[in-house]
């Protein structure tokens, strides 16, 4: 085999949904401050019995149904979260056990906002290497229970929920190589630290880097797949901002792709954004078999990961 390939995806959220009138009555903003900003509209919550493992099984139960596949199937488990309550066990191993996977690696990865196109890249070179024939990828974050729900700023942007593929040997590729990278010194932008952990972020500086510096580091990403822009039928970026979705996905000259814009009605789910957005396409329709489409996550660390793929 020379490559990997996605050979299906997942998603769940909650039932839980808060609405911007919801939230209006929690802290001083509206839906017109809300929307105006970052044109989120709902965002779905999970309940304190819902642990993000529970999430990643759900949408990672959703994926291996889609593939035809029995957990049996599974050697390698890549949980991308940044919400992860309790050091050891790790989440990768809880879904393990929740699914009854036999005996995978499981490894859990955290670059936040960015953790899905870097444990989908780290199961493409493992499936390449050789060192594993089918993994699940699954990218989780329960980011209600990091928010710090007195600060309008911040509380507005989040939401829970998971997204999940299944990869595997391919003899023609279908995940591009990947594009990857941070920026230490602006670390300090994005961050989910202290005692109780607590989201926050300089929103400005996120939103000057990711305007200007992401475009042509979206477009290497393409050049990197052997295509243009223009090849792409579609566009999935972390899902953090629909006025830093738009103008980027406008920049990266993705002139003729649907553009992901799921974060009107998930808001900011972290790990979660890309594989979520990027399942809802799929199962809509919005994109067919065999379409080239751009995954680029960005945000905590100041990390960024790239790749296009083949859609299942």
């Amino acid at each position: 085999m020379n490559g990997s390939r996605i050979a299906a995806v997942g998603h769940y959220q909650p039932a839980k949904i808060l609405t911007n009138e919801d939230l209006a009555g929690m802290v001083d903003t509206s839906d017109e401050w809300i929307t105006s900003r970052v044109g989120i509209r709902t965002r779905h919550i999970a309940g304190p019995d819902e642990p993000v493992d529970e999430l990643a099984g759900h949408a990672a139960a959703k994926a291996l149904a889609a593939a035809g596949l029995g957990p049996e199937a599974i050697d390698l488990v890549v949980v991308a979260t940044s919400t992860a309550v309790d050091r050891s066990p790790n989440m990768a191993a809880r879904v393990a056990n929740r699914l009854s996977i036999p005996n995978p690696a499981a490894m859990d990865v955290n670059v936040v906002c960015a953790g899905f196109t870097h444990a989908l890249a780290t199961a493409d070179h493992a499936v390449r290497a050789g060192a594993a024939t089918r993994a699940l990828v699954i990218g989780a974050d329960k980011m209600s229970e990091v928010a710090d729900w007195t600060d309008r700023t911040t509380c507005v942007l989040v939401g829970d929920g998971a997204g999940a593929a299944v990869v595997e040997a391919a003899e023609e590729p279908g995940i591009g190589p990947v594009l990857w990278g941070s920026v230490p010194e602006m670390g300090n932008a994005v961050r989910i630290e202290g005692t109780p952990a607590r989201f926050a972020q300089e929103g400005q500086s996120v939103y000057r880097w990711a305007t200007t510096r992401l475009p042509p580091l979206a477009r290497a990403a393409c050049e990197k797949a052997g295509l243009t822009p223009a090849d792409l039928a579609a566009v999935v970026l972390h899902q953090a901002n629909l006025r830093i979705i738009e103008p980027l996905a406008e920049k990266i000259g993705a002139v003729n792709a649907v553009v992901a814009r799921d974060v009107v009605e998930s808001g900011n789910t972290s790990a979660a954004s890309i594989p979520l957005a990027f399942s809802k396409l799929v199962e809509r329709g919005e994109i067919s078999s065999g379409d080239p489409v751009l995954l680029f996550g960005f945000g905590g660390n100041l990390s960024y990961a790239g790749q296009v793929i083949r859609c299942p």
